[in-house]
């Protein structure tokens, strides 16, 4: 059984547990979501369910999005998000909704994080800074040497340097969820969740349980 949606991030509160204990959550507003299309391994190669969210006017989508969604009798649907499954039990049309889910299971939530734009070292990837001492005025926030010498004389690939930080795909493991509202389409986790408010997201079951 399929057990993914995908969402909106709303932002952070707190509830408290029966022993009056208060618990950080991030409020998602996730689906109702329709099945789009199913992937067959014979077909595609791989087995999955893609997922529509979020209904919209028509002129916000290409001719080739509204035409896929049109042949099969769906509305226009901004967001559309693969699923990965080992037996689809849903079939085209299929509508989803927060009840998949109940308290105390353990999800993924995948998001894209926050865009800090161009970051140092130190801020990127936290490096140690040089000394502020001995006429290094100007080298505390600096990398340093980041190559050896004659051999092989040149940058490493993947060598940690300054550069774009943020707005990469993230995902949270195993936050549990502790509430559960069909009506309002909402599900709360327990924790903090990639992205801005509003950012979009994925909760699927959780890899490492």
């Amino acid at each position: 059984m399929l057990k993914g949606l995908i969402g909106k991030k709303i932002g952070m509160t707190q509830i408290f547990d029966e022993n009056g204990i208060a618990l950080p959550i991030t409020l998602i507003e996730a689906g109702p979501c329709y099945v789009t299309q199913i992937r067959l391994p014979q077909k595609d190669g791989y087995a999955a369910v893609q997922l529509g969210f979020e209904e919209v006017s028509p002129k916000r989508l290409t001719g080739g999005e509204l035409g896929h969604l049109k042949s099969k009798g769906l509305p226009p649907l901004r967001f559309l998000r693969e699923f990965r499954i080992k037996n689809a039990d849903y079939k085209v049309g299929d509508k989803i909704t927060v009840d998949i889910f109940s308290v105390g299971e353990r999800v993924d939530v995948i998001g894209t994080s926050k865009g800090k734009g161009f970051a140092g070292v130190v801020k990127r990837h936290h490096f140690r800074g040089q000394p502020k001492t001995h006429g290094a005025s100007d080298r505390v926030r600096a990398p340093g040497s980041s190559s050896s010498t004659t051999t092989p004389g040149r940058v490493y690939k993947g060598t940690r340097r300054a550069g774009h930080m943020g707005h990469e795909r993230v995902t949270a493991q195993g936050l549990k969820v502790v509430l559960v509202d069909p009506e309002r389409n909402l599900i709360g986790v327990r924790g903090a969740v990639p992205g801005p408010r509003g950012g979009l997201v994925m909760i699927q079951d959780a890899r490492k349980q």
